[in-house]
């Protein structure tokens, strides 16, 4: 019980003043269209130069925790994903603010990233070593039926046409093979210079999500809407707790997939909060509700979302394979202050390490906390005229877009993007399963590109494809959702009958 031991090193005065300062800076910069949790962390390690290591990884920390869960008030307030892991969140979470229920949302957002969180920090302390040992096992072959069981959810994700859904998710794909191919050099459907570097996840992402709300909003105006943007409603904190923790199933499936897409390197939180959204759905008595300001949704997205922090952490701190991309910042933020990830990491600096896991959980209760003050004072957001709204969401949308990569290339695809999305919106198609093909279509294809390299070097393709306990259950899962999507998509055709 090492980390017991430690925890008085977090309450120091210093200490706290870190903690309270990064996670109410994650939370606003997790909030920011384009300013991921990945690069708010990148941004705040110069200033960790100068501190004890200890000191450095808790700010670090703050900061990874809030603005994963931060990405959700732009979501749920406007529609704009904070990061591409709030993506689900943006699906009910935005309904329920129309529906004049953005505090009763940003409660659910708070509560059940909460729960996720100390879940997966939990995990971090006590299954550390085994879950080291099954990272190390995901190679490929793994990472590659991994993206193709997320691909499988495309069609139920965010439309209610399971055939436009499949036909969003595809154009999505056919989106993430423009530009370089990695793995072999060859430049693909590249027409013009602004496509050289292909598309970034994040100008597509707030392309697809920002800009269709910007001219929906500009709708509103046309039609001599200047007031407030919707009805508003205010709920008490303690209720949505207690309706929160009443719904058990979603938080369960939740924290679960987020902990075991954590582990898994370089899988990320987008894939985490989608499969909770869409496992959360198939096994709802109400599917049809979702969509439609569904609480369950919230809380699944957002569990998952921060039970994946702690656990991406494992084969980082372990075996200097970090989780996620996040979790490879922070990697950095090691190598500066002399730590050096591997098996001697807990002995040979066990003070550090554990003060760093332990501020991990004060860092959730701080985060609980000013959350619920700002879901009080949502409400003023809500109340700003939609000409307002939509010329703010705008400059944030450019400047979010811009500041990625310094590249005017990126704020034109995004508006290309945007404009063709807000047509689209009219024939029922949604955003979701457009950015899920670009997010999954790197993975599919640079591992299956990988693991056809290895396979033809050893005993063959297929044998490499569909061998090992973890590809069999993988593909089995795979065709288990395949099948139950079909059965799920019949089921609600009949109810939507009645």
């Amino acid at each position: 019980m090492d980390f017991i031991n430690y925890f008085g090193n977090v309450f120091t005065p210093y200490h706290l003043m870190l903690l309270l300062g990064g996670t109410t800076a994650g939370l606003m910069l997790g909030a920011l269209p384009g300013l991921s949790p990945t690069m708010a962390v990148a941004l705040i390690i110069p200033f960790t130069f100068h501190m004890q290591p200890d000191s450095g990884l808790i700010l670090l920390g703050a900061m990874y925790t809030a603005t994963v869960a931060g990405g959700a008030i732009s979501a749920i307030l406007v529609n704009v994903p904070g990061a591409p892991a709030n993506i689900a969140t943006a699906l009910d979470g935005h309904e329920m603010a129309r529906q004049g229920r953005a505090s009763e949302a940003l409660h659910f957002c708070f509560f059940s990233s909460f729960v996720g969180g100390i879940f997966g920090i939990l995990i971090l302390i006590f299954f550390t070593p085994p879950l080291a040992e099954l990272a190390l096992k995901f190679g490929p072959t793994e990472l590659f039926w991994i993206a193709i069981l997320g691909i499988t959810v495309i069609g139920t994700i965010g439309s209610k046409s399971v055939l436009k859904g499949l036909m969003a998710g595809l154009f999505g794909l056919a989106i993430s093979t423009i530009g370089d191919n990695p793995m072999l050099g060859e430049q693909r459907f590249v027409y013009s210079d602004h496509l050289e570097s292909g598309i970034h996840i994040v100008a597509a992402l707030i392309g697809l999500f920002a800009l269709p709300q910007i001219l929906t909003l500009l709708e509103e105006c046309r039609k001599g809407n200047r007031g407030s943007m919707y009805a508003l409603s205010q709920s008490r904190w303690y209720q949505s707790m207690n309706y929160n923790l009443r719904r058990a199933k979603a938080l369960t499936i939740g924290s679960f997939v987020g902990a075991i897409v954590g582990v898994i390197p370089g899988a990320g939180g987008q894939i985490a909060g989608l499969v909770a959204y869409d496992q959360v759905k198939k096994t709802s008595d109400n599917p049809l509700n979702f969509g439609q300001g569904e609480p369950d949704g919230i809380i699944a997205a957002e569990s998952a979302n921060n039970a994946m922090v702690g656990p991406s952490l494992v084969p980082l701190l372990t075996l200097s394979i970090p989780g996620s991309p996040t979790a490879a910042v922070l990697l950095g933020g090691l190598l500066i202050h002399g730590l050096f990830p591997g098996p001697d990491l807990f002995t040979m600096h066990g003070e550090v390490i554990w003060t760093f896991i332990d501020s991990l959980i004060v860092a959730q209760v701080f985060m609980l906390v000013i959350g619920l003050f700002l879901s009080r004072h949502s409400g003023w957001i809500m109340k700003v005229p939609p000409n307002y709204m939509a010329a703010s969401i705008l400059v944030l949308a450019v400047f979010g877009t811009y500041s990625i990569q310094s590249s005017y290339s990126d704020v034109l695809i995004m508006m290309v993007l945007g404009v063709i999305m807000y047509f689209a919106s009219k024939l029922g198609f949604s955003p979701a399963p457009v950015v899920l093909g670009i997010i999954l279509g790197p993975i599919a294809e640079d591992n299956f590109l990988q693991g056809k390299l290895i396979g033809e070097a050893g005993d063959g393709m297929f044998n490499y494809f569909f061998s090992g306990t973890i590809n069999l259950v993988l593909i089995l899962a795979t065709v288990g959702s395949i099948a139950y999507s079909v059965y799920a998509g019949h089921k609600m055709k009949k109810r939507a009958t009645a």
